[in-house]
């Protein structure tokens, strides 16, 4: 299976769901990849963050990059457990019109796969959980 860090430089174009998690990592398009992860309707690419402290607008610039519209919902792993998402986050998401919902990242990527199966506009930035 690929390194995306080898094979993609860090981007994989296109819409996927998540196959699986753990080690520290996620398996998606039938690769795998060590580190944390935003989906978007756009592809998957590496996301450097590693806690939710890390978690700013500045680190989503991806996710409010998309084309307007394009993300209705962005949900966001948090690690094993919940942990509230900043006010800063919360209001840099709603003046690109994004709902959001932090949740553990096992919940956030169960969540993810229903809502990309029911092709919703919906994006994740997950958490690795090792």
């Amino acid at each position: 299976m690929a390194e995306l860090t080898r094979r993609y430089d860090g981007f994989v174009p296109g819409a996927f769901e998540i196959e699986g998690f753990g080690s520290g990592g996620f398996r998606f398009a039938d690769m795998s990849h060590r580190g944390s992860i935003i989906a978007l309707p756009s592809g998957i690419l590496m996301w450097a963050a590693q806690s939710p402290a890390d978690i700013t607008p500045d680190m989503l610039a991806p996710v409010l990059a998309e084309p307007a519209g394009a993300i209705e919902l962005l949900l966001i792993g948090t690690g094993r457990e919940l942990l509230p998402i900043r006010a800063d986050v919360r209001a840099a998401l709603k003046a690109h019109g994004i709902g959001v919902d932090p949740m553990a990242t096992s919940h956030a990527i169960a969540t993810y796969n229903i809502l990309f199966a029911e092709k919703r506009r919906v994006a994740a930035a997950l958490l690795a959980v090792a």
